[in-house]
């Protein structure tokens, strides 16, 4: 039976700590790697993310001294910024192409609108949505990696309010994670074992 390569890049894919800091990324590869990674999901079709690329030694210099020293920060091609954007209720605007091209109810993009407004009214749920939707931004970004040959790395250990400032984060703006990208050096642990389904499943 042949493999599905889907699965097959789901079930190879590791967090690399190492990376060839030789390899570098051209504009048009770090693009094509953003593209991907909005085509995740995103509430009310907000597109609430943005991705900052980390790529000249003097950005990763100051980048590295935010996320702890990671040494990965400078050895990978680029590191990027994930950044999770409060909701601005601008779902009518992001949907009008797709109304126009006949597959929505003009009175929907607006409920649609309406709805968000409602939902985010509160911080919290604010920025809970901001984080959410620069989660699946994130890990979408990570399989067009391993989708394109490259290794990435999550990164949490960084200090968000030195990023948001030494990097001109708007006050609209959550610094959500860092990634690495890049070629894949040798000495990258496999992906570690997974915990039995029995532990995380309940089918009900």
């Amino acid at each position: 039976m042949m493999t599905n390569p889907a699965i097959s890049l789901i079930e190879r894919r590791m967090s690399a700590n190492r990376f060839d800091a030789s390899h570098a990324l051209t504009d048009a590869e770090v693009e094509e790697l953003a593209r991907l990674a909005t085509r995740a999901p995103s509430a009310y079709n907000l597109q609430n993310w943005r991705f900052i690329a980390v790529r000249t030694p003097e950005a990763k210099a100051r980048l590295r001294s935010l996320a702890h020293g990671q040494v990965k920060v400078q050895e990978a091609a680029v590191t990027f910024i994930i950044c999770g954007v409060l909701p601005d209720h601008a779902a009518h605007a992001r949907l009008r192409p797709f109304v126009e091209a006949g597959f929505m109810p003009v009175d929907m993009a607006s409920g649609w609108q309406e709805g968000a407004r409602a939902q985010y009214a509160d911080p919290l749920a604010a920025r809970d949505e901001a984080v959410r939707s620069a989660t699946l931004g994130a890990a979408t970004l990570i399989f067009a990696a391993e989708a394109l040959g490259l290794g990435s790395g999550p990164m949490a250990g960084f200090d968000a309010e030195g990023v948001a400032r030494e990097f001109g984060l708007g006050r609209n703006e959550v610094p959500v994670m860092l990634i690495a990208v890049g070629r894949a050096a040798p000495g990258n642990w496999p992906q570690k074992p997974r915990r039995p389904l029995a532990e995380v499943l309940e089918i009900l």
